[in-house]
Order: structure tokens, then C-alpha cells, then sequence
């Protein structure tokens, strides 16, 4: 709690809950609950935030304060409070732990007594100590994720949070000190105050996340591609500390929906989530209004100025729908949709009852649209959300079935389709030009399928050019980036997803790489060589929501998928589609039902595609080939192999069914 914040955002006073059970040496228990009797002092944290800091000093232990026997006639006296009908529950998902150390790497001394640590990448968590010194000499570690140019730490992007640590010596040979009840995101660490010049064994890294085990792999020829990869994941790890922070460092640290359903997708590949979503699922339907809207953040801080945010905005609220849908698709499993149908059903009404004619402009919360496009946000914000609530209608009508609530799915079906007419009505254009004419436009609608057929074409076309008048560049926020490759590869345009992918110049995920990321950046612009840093008002470098092209890695370039209609990769798709020049990708999907793998090679004028599909499954294999009766597997005729069947040649591929078992197919290079 940090007095100086008025109402901290989880509660104007620190309060304990707890319990001990006691076993004694003959076996009795005793349970000792919180209550009137118990006591309390100060001791060595004089202050502890996680936004802030800590304060620790080490003269003030107090030795055998947890063991019996000790004298507590100086300590105080407690107030306790009834804690109503709240129900406590255990914790359903991993928890939060340490999961690595990183030593540092360099340490500077850019002004005289300040030393700037160097932890090689931008990391979540906090550092463990190691001085001797004089009892009362105070080190000080302040935490950021850049360097100004003169070496100094760069923190004005923090905004108000401190991120700085206080540590006071007890004076008694070394001394060891880590935060117990704060978390920073940075990569330096500025530390004054050392006694002498630190070593660099003074400063390690601990790094937290939620234990959400590792799920897949990717890897390709592109040392880029591998390294943004690597910052997807570290990103991912950073900002999923019980609740999917949307950043890890400066004043916020929020639960914002719309960041999740973005990513959840690719965050799925990279880590089992199902119990972390599960968990989080909760924490929205708690925050969802009386009046149906889900939030914009979950958990929701209860005070100090941000009720306003109860009000989901479109593609923020809509979250509620799409991650139980994203769970329920990707681990096969109904109970995520049970439990939050009702929920679900209370935000489909609180948009129709406002929006009646079927455009939705009407119950839009804070509107943010499709947040911090690099060029300024030019999708009509009314299309947007009308493009989600139809995405919405779907997903419900395909969960209301998987439940048993078939007259529901009618119902949602309808609507669907429905709004599908009348945003073609009020957008699309008898050419395929949909109004706004942004790439974002184009991929709603083509994502959320809201086009008639016959404009599916021409709308793609039209979205290429839109990325051709950016000089073939991305001109998506948050809210359509993810969409944009996975588009563009199912319109046909391939080549066009893989020429953004190998970008390196603004605005691209190569930017952010070829000019030091270790992690994905809130903004496309956050450093740049003409202007440098960003506004600090909204410049964190540890944002995942923009490597939600993440998906795509695996989906397409490796070719790990599932079928359309299936649940659970009970039905597996193996669909490469190599480009750009790549000549090698690999990954590995650990699924609810095992281990799938892909891995292909382009060499000596041949396609090799390696494949695993665990059992009690089956896939669709596509394997490129310019001529698909000459596609081998095992050595010898594909179509003549064991387990293996021919089903016919599409869009320069040779398709075959194949159940559970490893397989080698190899055609000749397109």
C-alpha cells in the first residue's frame, strides 16, 4: 500500500487472511484462524508496493519472530473486519514463480557513484543483491527497460511508478536482499549507494511469470524470425503473472481484455493456458456490470477513478466471448463455456437492446478502436465494433451447440446473420471497397467472414493494395494485426504476409529487432532513430499484444493447425506454406491430445516435409508439390503407403489423410 496513491488500486488498506494448521510432536492439530487476538509490529519492509517498490532495513530483523516463544508484549493490538459472503476458493491455475536467474552481463558507470547494470534482456521480476558494508549504508536500485543516450537510465516511461528498491545494511559480513512483495519489468538497473565499485556478481536476476508450462516450439532459416519468436515469448512470460498484465513495468499493470483476446491464440501455442485463462475467466465475469457490459480491465480495481472502464469498448469487451471460445477450441474441453454461457449471454443482450437496427454505435465504452495504428486510427470505430458484435453471434452459435443449447444457437446464428446484412448494407461496396478503406477494415471483415463470396476477392484485393500504398508496410494497431497474415495466406497472398514478416524498417516487427528489442513493443514507433523515444505517456517495451503474428508461425509457416470444425486437434491439419525466401521451419505443438510436429526443408530441388500425429487422432497432410503423383513417403509412393491415403491435389499441394504415426513425405520444389 502506498500512501502517497490515494486508494491503491486493490484496496485503501493492507488486510490478512489467514490460517495455520499446527501439528504438535503427538500428533494433534490445532487450527489458528486470523482473529481479534492476533498481533502485529513493523519490521524490516517499512514499505512494499508492487507499482512502487520496497523499502527494507536490515537492522530492524527481529530474530524468532516466527517461532514460539518469542515475546511479542511490544507489539500492537490488530482491527479485524467481517469479510461477508466472499467465498474463498484455491488458487485453479500454476501460480506465480521463479523460473530462471540472469547474471548481468555489463555494468557502466555513466556518472560518478551511479552504476548501470545490464541484464541482457528486458525481464520481469526483480534482483538479488549481494554487498557488504557499513550498518546503515543504504543501497538504492532503481529499474528500467532503456538507456538515454547518455548511459543513464531511462524511467520518464514509468510514468509515476517508482520501480526502485531501498535496501539498508544490517553490517554484518555479506548480506543478501530480494524483494518480497513488489515486481519491476526493466533490463538495467541503476544501483547508488554501493559501498566501493559493485562486481558484476552484485546484481542477478530473478525472473517471475505464472507457471503456465511451455507447449511449443518454433524455429525457421530466418535468425529475424527466430529472434522475434524468442521476444514473443519472453513478452508473453513477462506479462502473465496471474492475470495478462498488458505491461509489466510502469504505473498500469492491467488486466485489459482487449490485449488478451488478441493474443490468446498465440499465447496458446507457446503455453499450456487453459487453467491461466480459466482462472482469468473468473476475474472478467466478477467484473461484468449489472447491466451485462464486461470490462475493459479484469480484475477491475474497485476505486480510485476507474469504474469507467467496467464499460467494455468493442474488441475489449468482446474478449468475454472469444477466450472462452479460444479455450474451449483449443483444449477440447466444454466446462470453460458452461460455466460462462449466462455471462456471455448478459453482453449479447447488452448490445442488442442498444442497438436494435444492428449497427452497433451505441454502448461503446471507451471506443478505442484499433488502438495505436502507426499512422493515426482511420477504421470507422462503429464498423469495427459492428464487425465484432457478427464475430460474436458466431462464436456464441458454435458454443450454444458444443452445450446442448441448440434453440440458442439458431438464434445466434440468425443474428449473425443478420448483422453480416447489415453491415454489408451500411460498409461494403457493390467493388469490394469497404468504408474507412484501412487494412483493419478489410481484415474483420474478412476474418470474421461478413463479406458475401463473391466480394471475398476483390475485398482481398483491395487489402492488398491498401499495404501496397504503405509502401508494403502494416498500418494496424492492436486490433488488426493479428489478423493481417493469417489473411493474406488464405487469400492467396503469401507472399505479400511473408514481405511484412521480413520488413526491417518502420513500421515492422524487424524494426523493433534490428534496433535491440527482447520483447514486443507496445508501440510500433517506441524508438526510432529520427525522434527517439515515444511520448512516455503510452511507451512500454514490453507489450505482447502486437506479436499476436505469433499464430501465424505456427499455423502457417510451420503448418500446425486443426480442422476448421474440430476441437481439441482431434482432427489435425499439416499445411505448410513456405515463402520468403525461407528454405527450413520446424515446430512442435504439445496438444490436449499430444505431440504434433512439423518440420520441412527445401533443398536439392525437393520439398521434405516431416510430420508426428499422436494417437487416437487423425490429419490432412499438404505437402507442396509441383507434381502431386510424384510425392513420396518412406522412400516410395506416397499414395501407396501404410496409413497413408491420396486425397487430391489443391492449390499446388498434394493433400493426403494419414492417422497417428511419423511421416517423411517429399515433393518436388514448386
Amino acid at each position: 500500500f502506498d500512501p502517497k496513491r490515494r486508494g491503491a488500486l486493490y484496496g485503501a488498506r493492507p488486510q490478512l487472511l489467514a490460517q495455520l494448521d499446527v501439528e504438535y510432536e503427538d500428533g494433534s492439530r490445532e487450527r489458528i484462524a486470523t482473529d481479534g487476538s492476533w498481533r502485529c509490529s513493523t519490521g524490516p519492509i517499512l514499505f512494499s508496493d508492487l507499482l512502487m517498490g520496497e523499502s527494507y532495513d536490515a537492522r530492524l530483523k527481529m530474530p524468532g519472530w516466527d517461532e514460539s516463544g518469542f515475546d511479542d508484549s511490544e507489539w500492537y493490538g490488530v482491527d479485524t473486519e467481517e469479510i461477508g459472503d466472499a467465498r474463498l476458493v484455491a488458487q485453479p491455475d500454476e501460480g506465480v514463480r521463479i523460473t530462471e536467474e540472469l547474471e548481468a552481463k555489463t555494468v557502466t558507470e555513466p556518472e560518478n557513484g551511479v552504476y548501470v547494470f545490464d541484464l541482457g534482456l528486458n525481464m520481469v521480476g526483480w534482483v538479488r543483491l549481494r554487498v557488504e558494508g557499513e550498518p546503515g549504508t543504504q543501497v538504492t536500485l532503481r529499474h528500467a527497460e532503456a538507456l538515454n543516450p547518455d548511459g543513464t537510465v531511462y524511467t520518464t516511461n514509468l510514468r509515476s511508478a517508482r520501480a526502485t528498491d531501498h535496501y539498508v545494511l544490517e553490517g554484518n559480513g555479506e548480506e543478501v536482499y530480494e524483494p518480497r512483495f513488489t515486481f519491476h519489468g526493466f533490463r538495467y538497473v541503476e544501483v547508488t549507494g554501493y559501498p566501493g565499485e559493485p562486481p558484476l556478481e552484485a546484481i542477478t536476476g530473478r525472473v517471475v511469470t505464472s507457471a503456465t508450462p511451455p507447449s511449443g516450439s518454433f524455429e525457421c532459416s530466418s535468425q529475424m524470425v527466430n529472434e522475434l519468436q524468442k521476444n514473443i515469448i519472453w513478452g508473453q512470460r513477462g506479462n502473465f503473472l496471474s492475470v495478462p498484465t498488458d505491461c509489466p513495468q510502469r504505473d498500469e499493470r492491467l488486466g485489459w481484455t482487449g490485449d488478451a483476446q488478441v493474443f490468446v491464440r498465440t499465447a496458446s501455442f507457446n503455453m499450456d493456458v487453459a487453467a491461466f485463462f480459466e482462472k482469468w475467466m473468473v476475474d472478467v465475469e466478477d467484473a461484468q456490470s449489472p447491466e451485462g457490459a464486461f470490462p475493459d480491465v479484469a480484475p477491475l480495481p474497485g476505486e480510485g477513478g476507474l469504474l469507467d472502464l467496467r464499460w467494455g469498448a468493442p474488441a475489449w469487451g468482446d474478449a468475454g466471448v472469444i477466450v472462452p471460445w479460444t479455450v474451449y477450441r483449443t483444449y477440447g474441453d466444454t466446462r470453460i463455456v458452461g460455466r460462462h454461457y449466462d455471462a456471455m449471454a448478459r453482453w449479447m443482450e447488452h448490445l442488442y437492446e442498444a442497438n436494435p437496427d444492428l449497427i452497433r454505435k451505441n454502448r461503446m465504452g471507451k471506443n478505442y478502436g484499433d488502438w495505436l495504428s502507426p499512422k493515426g486510427d482511420h477504421t470507422p470505430k462503429h464498423l469495427l465494433a459492428t464487425a465484432y458484435w457478427a464475430y460474436d453471434a458466431r462464436l456464441m452459435a458454435g458454443m450454444a451447440e458444443a452445450i446442448g443449447r441448440h434453440e440458442d444457437a439458431r438464434e445466434y446464428r440468425d443474428l449473425n446473420e443478420n448483422i453480416k446484412a447489415a453491415f454489408e448494407k451500411a460498409y461494403v461496396s457493390p467493388d469490394g471497397r469497404i468504408e474507412g478503406d484501412t487494412q483493419t477494415c478489410y481484415l474483420l471483415a474478412l476474418h470474421m467472414d461478413l463479406l458475401p463470396e463473391e466480394l471475398r476477392f476483390a475485398a482481398a484485393e483491395h487489402l492488398v493494395r491498401t499495404i501496397e500504398r504503405e509502401d508494403w508496410h502494416l498500418s494496424t494497431g492492436f486490433v488488426g494485426v493479428g489478423y493481417l497474415c493469417p489473411v493474406l495466406t488464405e487469400a492467396g497472398r503469401a507472399d505479400v504476409a511473408y514481405r511484412l514478416l521480413f520488413n526491417e524498417t518502420y513500421p515492422s516487427w524487424g524494426y523493433m529487432i534490428k534496433n535491440g528489442a527482447t520483447t514486443i513493443w507496445e508501440r510500433w514507433d517506441g524508438w526510432t532513430q529520427e525522434s527517439g523515444f515515444q511520448s512516455p505517456n503510452m511507451n512500454s517495451f514490453n507489450h505482447y499484444s502486437l506479436g499476436s503474428v505469433g499464430e501465424w508461425l505456427y499455423r502457417y509457416v510451420a503448418g500446425i493447425d486443426q480442422d476448421p470444425g474440430g476441437t481439441g486437434y482431434e482432427r489435425i491439419l499439416v499445411r505448410p506454406r513456405p515463402g520468403g525466401g525461407l528454405t527450413s521451419a520446424r515446430a512442435r505443438y504439445d496438444s490436449i491430445r499430444g505431440t504434433i510436429s512439423s518440420e520441412w526443408e527445401i533443398s536439392d530441388g525437393a520439398f521434405r516435409l516431416k510430420t508426428t500425429v499422436p494417437a487416437n487422432t487423425t490429419a490432412t497432410v499438404y505437402v507442396p508439390a509441383s507434381d502431386g503423383a510424384g510425392v513420396t513417403e518412406g522412400g516410395g509412393p506416397a499414395g501407396e503407403a501404410e496409413g497413408v491415403e491420396f486425397l487430391r491435389e489443391e492449390k499446388g499441394a498434394a493433400v493426403f489423410a494419414v492417422g497417428s504415426g511419423e511421416y517423411e513425405f517429399v515433393g518436388s520444389v514448386l
